[in-house]
Order: structure tokens, then sequence, then C-alpha cells
């Protein structure tokens, strides 16, 4: 019979076992019921936290780009790109005239003679000029000008006689106020390469001269007596020496060449007019330098 015994029946140790396990059960299922072991609330504490730091680096974020917007870059206004002049304010006509001028080979090195050039209001120019950086040798030394004042008290106490522009040294040009001995080196160079200033006006185009010197060398030193230049026939001049002729520069050399090779001879120098681009302003100094034989 002992074969039938049932599984059902367990000893004392065993019903302990089985009453504790039971006991567990029911009390963790009373802690998970009573207990809250949500963490919204350290979530919203996060959240507080991650809204915060976003803040302090939106607010560093604007003080970098108001410190930016505020920053203050200088130029040099003789360089300024279409664009850039339109997006400080300057009108089509103004800025063309500043592109005319720079392709003439000069500089404004002031602001008043940046005005004179673009005929800027002088509001606009308020606004901008502070932003302007001219060269430093614009900005004489006050010894150096001292010093030429005095070198030139007797000059300027009486008329000077008016002398040959062509003629003019050195020497004589380092003695005038404002004229630095490079600016006297440009000026004698510029004149070789011309082969003479035939009109008065060329001396503007020497580089980094300001009008204002200019014009005190012209009170002293004219043109009056016109060089002979000697000229070159376009027909018959090659590349290198059309390309050495003054105001002529490398791009149109070549237009120049191809029109010739493509129309075989220049009939008269009005032809040039008839090259793509060619500059019109500068025909008559270009005539003084070419001929069509």
């Amino acid at each position: 019979m002992k074969l039938f015994e049932s599984h059902f029946w367990y000893n004392k140790r065993q019903r302990n076992g089985i009453l504790f396990l039971v006991s567990t059960l029911i009390l963790l299922q009373l802690i998970l019921f009573f207990v809250d072991f949500s963490v919204d609330e350290n979530q919203q504490i996060d959240k507080d936290e991650f809204y915060g730091f976003q803040h302090k680096i939106d607010s560093l974020k604007k003080i970098n780009k108001d410190s930016i917007a505020q920053r203050t870059y200088r130029f040099n206004p003789n360089f300024l790109t279409d664009f850039r002049a339109y997006q400080m304010g300057m009108s089509e006509q103004e800025i063309d005239r500043l592109l005319i001028f720079r392709e003439k080979g000069k500089y404004a090195n002031s602001v008043r003679e940046f005005q004179q050039v673009t005929g800027v209001s002088d509001s606009l120019l308020n606004i901008m000029s502070p932003r302007f950086k001219f060269p430093e040798w614009t900005q004489k030394n006050k010894n150096d000008q001292s010093k030429k004042k005095t070198l030139n008290q007797t000059e300027t106490s009486s008329p000077e006689k008016i002398e040959e522009l062509n003629n003019v040294t050195f020497q004589e040009l380092s003695r005038i106020n404002g004229v630095s001995d490079k600016l006297a080196k440009r000026i004698i160079a510029y004149r070789n390469k011309l082969q003479g200033f035939y009109e008065d006006d060329q001396l503007f185009e020497v580089y980094y001269l300001d009008k204002e010197v200019g014009d005190q060398i012209l009170k002293r030193f004219q043109v009056i007596e016109k060089p002979l230049i000697q000229k070159i026939d376009i027909n018959s001049a090659s590349f290198k020496e059309i390309l050495k002729t003054p105001y002529i520069d490398y791009k149109l050399t070549q237009r120049i060449c191809n029109y010739r090779d493509e129309n075989i001879l220049f009939n008269d120098l009005e032809e040039l007019k008839e090259i793509d681009s060619f500059p019109i302003e500068k025909f008559d100094r270009i005539a003084l330098y070419l001929s069509a034989q």
C-alpha cells in the first residue's frame, strides 16, 4: 500500500518553507502596491536643469553674436568690390566713379578725396569713414613735414616761375611739401615709362600720389613743351612691343592682336574702338604711342 502514498503530504519543514515563500510574495505585492516608484519628479528636475543649461548657452551665443556684429573691420576703400560697396549703401553711379578712378591707376588717400571721387553724401561718409584704413605712408610724420615746411618757406614766400615738368629732377621734387623720396622716384620712373608727360593730369596717374600733393607739384612744374614720343606701328609690332605700350595691359594686347589677325591690318587707329571691351576713355592716351601704317 505504500506504493500509493500521496505526493500532496508535506512534512513540517516543507510546510514552513512554503509558508515563507507565500509570505514573501505577499510582502512584495504590498510593497509594489503602496510604494510609488515613479521617476516623474526626477525627470522634472532633469528637464529643469536641461532648460537652465540651454538658456545659458543661448545667452552666450547672443552675446558672442552681438560682439561680432559690433566688431569693426577696417579696410582700404580703394579696393571696395561692387557687392561690398552696394552693401554699405553706395549707389551704382558712386561705385562706377570709384572704379573708373581706379582704372586710371589712381588712389584716394584720404576721406575727403574719397568723397570727391565718388560723390557720396556726408551722412553716408560719416557711416563709412570710421572703417577706412589708408596706407601708413599717407600719414606724414609731423617732424618731416615741419622740416619740409621750413625748407619751403623761402620758396613759397614769393611766386615761383613755372618750370618744365619733364625736366624736374629728383632733388627738386623731394623739396616739395608732401613728396617723399619714394614718391619722387615713382614720378621720375613713370615719366620715363611715358617717354615724358604729354598732359599735366598724367601726373595724377602715378600711384600713391595724393591729389593735394599733385596740385603742389603743378604749381611749380607743368608741361610746357610736348615730348617727342616714339610711336610703334600697330600693324607690324610684336605682341611684346604692344604690351610695353603705356595704358595697354595683357588682355587688351590679346584682343588687339586677335583683331589684327582677323582683319589683316588696321587702316586707321579709330578701328581700335571697334575692339570688344576697348577702353574708349583711354583712346587719346593710347593713340599717342601707336600708328597705323
